[in-house]
């Protein structure tokens, strides 16, 4: 996806996603491995560790993240996210929980429709692979939030171990198609085709370290790292400088 354009990028995910709200939830503990609601919570909590008013989940998906911080903090939620479809089945999640403390906006990551300053907490997840500038994007994530709140960031990682990656490796080429296939039709099939050359290819263009500085060039500062599941997932977390530098 690196030779074509946001817009072309936006169009890619929206096709992707499209046909998935339906067993998003169930086949995300799929994908995986059973870790999603353990990264999630540790996103969350990091979060949500000091005080929060307002807090902007992007990527938000079927709200499962914007939920969990509701829950976690109290605070009012707007969920943000590029496709409507997955929208609206969050919004039916939220009408069936008499949930009013969760707002949901359709909105790209990479243009936020919110002013600079305007959300206490910033959270996204699973959101860099779908952009053409993953630094750019992290900028403006940092823009919408307030000097002293925190940023954080959930997405799939690589295993470092050569053992645990090679694993990973037939994990993801061969049991997630056949799996997302059997538990979700073709889209999920797709999906599960997609999903591991996606990672692979992404952290070879833009490795742990390069993503590191560019939260430190967006402004945050006390950047911390935590990969879990040996390697199946990466928790980001940094909190805005009170100039929006360093």
């Amino acid at each position: 996806m690196s030779n074509v354009t946001t817009k072309d990028s936006n169009a890619f995910a929206t096709e992707l996603f499209d046909g998935l709200p339906r067993h998003y939830d169930a086949l995300g503990w799929l994908l995986s491995m059973g870790q999603d609601r353990r990264w999630r919570d540790e996103m969350v909590r990091r979060a949500t560790q000091r005080p929060t008013g307002l807090i902007l989940d992007v990527a938000t998906g079927t709200a499962g993240v914007a939920l969990a911080l509701r829950h976690s903090s109290g605070a009012e939620v707007v969920g943000a996210d590029l496709t409507a479809a997955m929208l609206d089945v969050a919004a039916a999640k939220l009408d069936s929980r008499r949930e009013h403390g969760v707002h949901l906006v359709q909105a790209r990551g990479e243009s936020l429709p919110f002013a600079d300053a305007a959300f206490d907490a910033v959270t996204f997840t699973y959101l860099l692979r779908y952009v053409d500038d993953p630094g750019a994007t992290i900028a403006e994530l940092a823009r919408v939030l307030k000097p002293g709140g925190v940023l954080a960031n959930l997405e799939f990682y690589v295993p470092p171990s050569r053992w645990w990656r090679a694993m990973w490796w037939c994990y993801t080429r061969l049991v997630l198609p056949i799996a997302g296939f059997v538990t979700g039709g073709r889209e999920w099939y797709r999906v599960g085709r997609f999903l591991g050359p996606s990672i692979t290819n992404h952290y070879r263009r833009h490795p742990l370290e390069r993503t590191i500085e560019d939260w430190r060039a967006a402004g945050l500062t006390e950047v911390g790292v935590r990969v879990m599941s040996l390697g199946g997932g990466v928790v980001m977390w940094g909190m805005k400088g009170p100039r929006g530098d360093d």
